[in-house]
């Protein structure tokens, strides 16, 4: 199944890829490139890096359509990793998508000895039968209304698989916003607010003051928060502070279901929104970035850290710290988050409520992690993020230790 053709371009991969869009380097000359490739022969490695490529440039619909070309000129790709032919084989099972719908392990183990496998089986190819020889195995695929059917398939064919499976699909199943703030409500020092999930035509009597607000979500009053379903990065995320501007957001989102929540005021002493990124692996909680910012929606790259440099100073002091200071102060709510997921690799989006609890937006298998911000501006990261990945790189090694004793 994979391409043994030397003569053939291996995969450049998404972590060389975003860390030269990172740098602001301009792909359309290596977009171009790619495309002349592909047209004087079609060749798997060339159009999924061209995929990636549109993907990183913005143009999604052509970048979807390009890596279903790939695929159904071939389903395994090999990562590029320092892995070598007699390196710990790790297999990652992939779903088609954009670049949320799978964990980016790529970020991850860049510099690892260890070879990275990306497998895509689907509903038609399920192709676990084919996969070539590994050590364990990686389920990478995200949670979304449109990747259960693979989840649910690969959770049966996986129960007695020949070798370790790490982030079970059955587990990664319960990711969804409403169901995951059913499983953490209950858990002692966290705040993860109600989350129900409702049609357009739930909404509309809401937005047109037909019906209260609370009649759709009990107990609660505006302002609330409300997002597409399988929505991410937010895109169609919203404060809603009234029925009228309600009724302004369905008519500019025309999806067929939301995520409705209320909102949190988060702010601190000083006015300031904190939004922290947080990986457990293996059930140890380790920082991957905070984000600093006068606005309630952060998102690390819009929030102010490369032109403050308190921000910044901020960062640099919670990473040091964060074993002694924050992972202790929440050491019962990550350990239950940690339990009641049963995951060996999840992200956690979470702020802090003023009463001092970990207030929580999201968990996710998916969340990028990765060592791309400037050395010179962000110094502290680069120690930061290898802790993380030789973390990662350890949990993989130990696993498949423990299969071969």
């Amino acid at each position: 199944m994979t391409d043994t053709d030397l003569s053939k371009p291996p995969l450049m991969g998404l972590a060389q890829l975003m860390r030269r869009a990172y740098n602001g380097d301009d792909l359309a000359p290596l977009g171009t490139a790619l495309i002349q490739r592909a047209e004087t022969q079609a060749e798997a490695n060339t159009l999924m890096d061209l995929s990636t490529v549109l993907q990183l440039r913005g143009n999604r619909d052509l970048a979807l359509q390009v890596q279903l070309d790939a695929l159904a000129l071939q389903q395994i790709y090999i990562a590029p990793t320092a892995g070598k032919t007699d390196s710990l084989k790790l297999c990652a099972l992939m779903v088609a998508g954009d670049l949320m719908a799978n964990s980016p392990l790529e970020f991850l183990l860049e510099q690892a000895e260890i070879t990275l496998i990306l497998a895509y089986p689907n509903a038609h190819q399920p192709l676990l039968s084919q996969l070539p020889a590994h050590d364990l195995l990686f389920v990478a695929v995200a949670q979304s209304d449109d990747n259960m059917p693979l989840l649910n398939y690969l959770a049966d064919e996986l129960k007695s698989w020949h070798k370790p499976v790490l982030n079970r699909p059955e587990r990664i199943a319960l990711l969804s916003r409403d169901q995951s703030c059913r499983l953490f409500t209950a858990l002692p020092g966290i705040v993860m607010p109600v989350t129900a999930r409702v049609t357009r035509q739930q909404l509309m009597p809401v937005s047109q003051a037909i019906i209260p607000l609370d009649e759709l979500l009990a107990d609660t009053d505006y302002p609330i928060i409300i997002r597409p379903v399988d929505s991410h990065a937010g895109h169609g995320l919203e404060k809603i502070h009234t029925a009228h501007e309600l009724d302004d957001y369905l008519q500019i989102h025309q999806e067929a279901e939301f995520y409705v929540s209320p909102f949190i005021d988060y702010r601190g002493a000083d006015g300031l929104f904190r939004k922290y990124r947080i990986v457990l692996i293996a059930g140890r909680p380790f920082l991957c970035h905070l984000g600093i910012s006068e606005h309630w929606m952060i998102h690390y790259l819009n929030a102010g850290m490369e032109q403050s440099s308190e921000k910044r100073a901020e960062e640099a002091f919670t990473m040091t710290a964060f074993d002694s200071e924050f992972a202790q102060k929440h050491q019962l709510a990550l350990r239950g988050i940690d339990e009641t997921m049963g995951l060996d690799y999840v992200g956690i989006d979470c702020g802090e409520t003023p009463e001092g609890e970990l207030l929580i937006f999201e968990v996710d298998s998916c969340m990028i992690v990765h060592a791309l911000d400037s050395v010179a501006l962000f110094p502290y990261k680069q120690p930061q993020m290898y802790k993380i990945f030789t973390a990662f790189q350890q949990l993989i090694m130990q696993t498949a230790q423990r299969e071969t004793h």
